[in-house]
């Protein structure tokens, strides 16, 4: 009979039991039976609304104590459950449960029906926890379906139901909670369930389904390929199962489909994701534009169409890809659950587009969407970490763009807040440990911090502990860990740091074959490394394997490629040096070509454009050059000079004039002359250097030296008073001052360095830590070269503590110390800091003493001309006028207050620490009267005390002298 013809025969009987009659209650209640059964077949909501409301009515006719009542409590729930999962109305959901509670309680231990009512009561707490994600609810249906099942013994026709139903629940506190013991028993139910589903079984689809569900979050928790290609067997099983016009056909759809895109992404198998794309349409074909769940359909193609665009970089797959994320985003508006998704899914693929395109648009929008993602996905959200790592990603790419350094420590902190939601353990922790490995690697590369270099090979190496052989990202890591490793080379020249980025950089190549998209990459910076191995150790086999890999980088780099010029340029350096080793006009022709190409792509004043200019130019040089012979490629080896011999001693004797220890300023380390050596041979300056010298004449040559080692070791000296704690050589020597306190006098030199740093001055001192205190010979030469080299630097930084922004310096008690003077009188050029470390009164002179009202304020706070300001030369030139620059002037030792002033009159004095100021000061003016032959130098000078807790003033000792004593005339009585 069809459920039609059961309806008007129930309709028919019911008829015959009017209001009032026995058995009217029996027949409303099989007429919503049958109401119900044919709601199930056709979906009608009519048949399913009368079912309810004659289910009311037998409820009234079956008060409390009825035998019947709790079959009408159940039946009711059940109806009133299934208007809910058809229209979402909450009320119908809240009064199914009060309902099944109702029946349930009616329905005692030993009730045959009573697992019915356990599993119903149990699924409509499922309901609602879906609805309110309420966990209460989750574990009182665990609960309740575990009472089931053991009422359902083996045997018992509904104890698969009660199996699938249990796993379900779960699998869903798996997702919630994470602990893999409830995926594992939901695994091991659904086993049992499919194992009693015979094929034939209307639920064998179900339970397919389901179990290849958990199989797949099995899968994503342990990576084990075999869940994996079992989920795949039980989808397609399932959707053989669930042929065209079946309702669920789309589930069995997605779930293949994702678990296809899956195993590509662990393998590789270009056909498993082209399957997962034809599912993904025919998927999104059953689901038109008002079905619910059209944006994920829309969503989800979207995603597998950018994975493609990955593989082949095919414009048109991202293209499509972007459209449909912008339809499934209109779909879901503001308010919608799954609105960050798509808003995440879209900036990806923008983001993608920018990398392809450069379309700044592109980026930006990507950010903005970025931002929207994150704003909606709150700390609790278990995509938090997506949208942070995802939005730092776009901000480094900004930073790539235009250089600023704020998106840069945005991508930082977002970085470090995505892995502090990824512990260890967490699948994603790699991916997060290498995104801040990058951007920590671009900020050494920008600010020259040695703990950001460090902290992100500690960082490479942990992500790489977890790539282990056979993940699909251990390639990106191996490189990148290289390249930090290169890089760390570049600055410290440790051999064993580039012997590692070999073998990692070998390592990556090998994981990155033929068609490959980053194989270009791993074969330009592996030939780079064996280049700079060359230069260390000299084997002509590492420059000849840089050649061969050189060429094989470019060969995957069309011209529209990002990294074709940098490719060019680096190939025509390693030709370059193949051919100083041995001259053959073949390498020299083509290092020409190559620069040519490069600077064809690059733009005309940038850096880049300038270093391939320079290599052109030089190798043009060398070509016509008629002192260099150049040989066909069956010719033996030439004899070139060799220029480091020559940069080196000319490096050692401009050294030699400077201060032995020097505060590196991209690095914060202080460095010894050996060091300050290494850093100019590794640089990129010594490598421009030995390229033009090769091709010059021995004048030009020496010329070229000079210039360019002057250039790079200019210094910046440092003026200041001490203050409580200042950090000497010990505190610095073997650290970086940037990984120290930012306290005190620690926080006054990174200041000064970075100060330098922003002049583009690579080396500073200070007297506080470049000096060895401990040695008297240091201490003696420090003290007589000092004003030597306050003269020779090109810029002295003076930081007035006392000052601040809006006051006048005029006031500090830097214009009262003893050796400030000459930190005043020796420098040509000078810039005054307040005490914030702003120039002062803002002004944007390169340097203060070409400012008229600077040297105007000068003149009038110490008395000295503006003309030995501007340009003091130190000697016996007027004597009197410089001890009276210095009466009034204190030092904390007594007979610094002597030795302050050997540099203002060009005197080479011992150092005798221990002795009394007025000894110190006595041998001092008698050298000054024996040079200057005038003994009136002591006329004038009056005594100005103050109470400050340092040696008095000069005039104090001076006054003591103002009868000649015989030591201090003696020469001039002859």
């Amino acid at each position: 009979m069809s459920s039609t013809d059961d309806v008007s025969h129930k309709r028919a009987h019911l008829k015959s039991c009017p209001p009032g009659s026995n058995g009217r209650d029996t027949a409303l209640f099989n007429l919503a039976g049958a109401l119900r059964s044919r709601f199930v077949k056709g979906r009608k909501s009519g048949d399913l609304d009368e079912a309810i409301t004659l289910l009311r009515d037998v409820l009234e006719l079956r008060p409390s104590g009825h035998p019947d009542r709790s079959s009408s409590l159940h039946w009711l729930a059940l109806c009133l459950s299934n208007r809910y999962d058809t229209q979402g109305a909450i009320a119908d959901l809240e009064e199914a449960v009060t309902l099944g509670r109702a029946a349930l309680e009616l329905r005692l231990p030993r009730h045959p029906n009573r697992a019915v009512s356990l599993n119903n009561l149990a699924n409509d707490l499922w309901r609602r926890f879906q609805k309110h994600a309420r966990m209460y609810d989750l574990e009182e249906a665990i609960e309740l379906h575990h009472a089931a099942l053991e009422l359902r013994p083996f045997g018992h026709r509904d104890r698969s139901s009660s199996l699938l139903e249990l796993a379900l629940c779960l699998s869903n506190r798996y997702d919630n909670q994470g602990a893999v013991a409830d995926l594992e028993k939901a695994v091991t139910l659904g086993r049992a369930a499919l194992e009693l589903l015979l094929p034939g079984h209307p639920d064998r689809a179900v339970s397919l389904y389901n179990l290849a569900c958990r199989l797949w979050k099995r899968f994503k928790n342990h990576a084990r390929m075999y869940d994996l290609e079992e989920a795949i067997e039980l989808h397609r099983a399932a959707l053989e199962l669930r042929l065209s016009g079946h309702r669920d056909r789309l589930s069995s759809l997605d779930g293949l489909a994702l678990c296809l895109s899956n195993r590509y992404d662990g393998r590789g198998a270009v056909a498993d994701l082209e399957e997962a794309i034809t599912l993904r349409r025919a998927a999104l074909e059953l689901r038109p534009p008002e079905h619910p769940d059209r944006a994920v359909s829309l969503g989800n193609l979207a995603c597998d169409l950018r994975t493609r665009f990955q593989k082949h970089a095919r414009m048109y797959d991202l293209e499509e890809a972007i459209e449909l994320h912008r339809a499934a985003l209109e779909l879901r508006p503001s308010g919608h659950c799954d609105r960050s998704s798509s808003l995440d899914g879209l900036a990806l693929c923008l983001s993608n587009r920018y990398d392809s395109q450069r379309e700044v648009a592109d980026l930006e929008e990507a950010l903005t969407l970025g931002r929207a993602a994150l704003e909606l996905r709150l700390p609790e959200h278990p995509d938090r970490a997506v949208s942070l790592s995802s939005l730092a990603y776009d901000l480094r790419t900004r930073f790539e763009k235009h250089a600023r350094v704020f998106d840069l420590e945005e991508a930082i902190e977002l970085h470090r807040a995505a892995l502090e939601l990824r512990p260890s353990g967490h699948r994603d922790q790699s991916s997060s440990l290498n995104g801040l490995a990058l951007c920590l690697l671009d900020r050494y590369d920008s600010q020259g911090a040695v703990a950001d270099l460090e902290e992100a090979i500690t960082l490479g190496r942990a992500a790489l502990e977890l790539l282990l052989p056979g993940h699909p990202n251990r390639a990106v890591s191996l490189y990148n860990l290289a390249c930090c490793l290169w890089k760390r080379f570049k600055n410290h020249a440790r051999m064993y740091d580039l012997e590692e980025a070999i073998e990692l950089h070998r390592a990556a190549l090998e994981l990155r074959p033929f068609g490959h998209r980053e194989r270009s990459s791993s074969l330009h910076w592996l030939a780079l490394c064996l280049s700079d191995r060359y230069d260390s150790q000299g084997a002509v086999t590492d420059l000849e394997e840089a050649v061969t890999l050189g060429r094989a980088a470019l060969a995957l780099n069309p011209p529209s490629h990002p990294s074709r010029a940098s490719s060019l340029h680096d190939l025509a350096q390693c030709l370059i040096k193949h051919f100083r080793h041995r001259p053959i006009a073949a390498d020299l022709n083509e290092a020409i070509a190559l620069e040519q190409e490069a600077l064809q792509l690059l733009t005309p004043g940038g850096p880049s454009y300038d270093v391939s200019r320079r290599c052109f130019t030089t190798c043009l040089q060398m070509k016509i050059n008629p002192q260099v012979t150049i040989t066909s490629s069956s010719a033996p080896d030439v004899t070139h000079f060799d220029v480091n011999q020559d940069i080196r001693g000319f490096a050692l004797e401009l050294l030699k004039t400077m201060p032995t220890r020097l505060l590196h300023t991209l690095t914060g380390v202080l460095c010894n002359r050996d060091a300050q050596i290494l850093h100019f041979m590794g640089s990129q300056q010594c490598g421009q250097l030995l390229s033009s010298c090769r091709t010059c004449t021995p004048d030009q040559r020496t010329t070229r030296i000079h210039t360019a080692v002057s250039r790079y070791f200019k210094f910046v000296t440092f003026s200041h008073r001490w203050g409580v704690d200042e950090p000497l050589l010990r505190d610095v020597e073997g650290h970086s001052i940037y990984d120290m306190s930012t306290q005190g006098g620690f926080r006054k030199l990174q200041t000064l360095c970075v100060r330098a740093c922003e002049k583009d001055y690579l080396w500073a001192w200070s007297d506080t830590c470049c000096i060895d205190k401990d040695s008297s010979a240091e201490l003696q030469e420090a003290i007589g070269s000092m004003f030597a080299w306050y003269r020779r630097s090109a810029l002295t930084i003076v930081h007035l503590s006392d000052i601040p922004d809006n006051g006048s310096f005029a006031t500090s008690e830097w214009f009262r110390r003893g050796w400030t003077l000459q930190e005043l009188l020796a420098p040509q050029t000078i810039l005054f800091y307040t005490q914030n470390w702003s120039l002062y009164k803002n002004l944007t002179s390169s340097n203060h003493k070409t400012d008229t009202n600077v040297i105007e304020e000068l003149k009038n706070g110490t008395g000295i001309d503006s003309r030995f300001l501007i340009n003091f030369s130190p000697g016996m030139d007027d004597a009197r006028s410089r001890l009276q620059w210095a009466s009034s002037r204190c030092t904390t030792r007594p007979e610094d207050i002597a030795y302050s002033l050997f540099g203002i009159f060009a005197l080479h004095l011992p150092v005798l620490y221990g002795e009394s100021a007025e000894n110190a000061l006595g041998r001092l003016l008698a050298e000054v009267i024996s040079q200057s032959g005038d003994i009136s130098v002591l006329t004038g000078l009056e005594q100005r005390h103050r109470s400050i807790p340092v040696s008095p003033p000069i005039s104090a000792h001076i006054k003591r002298y103002h009868c000649p004593h015989p030591n201090l005339t003696r020469k001039n009585c002859h």
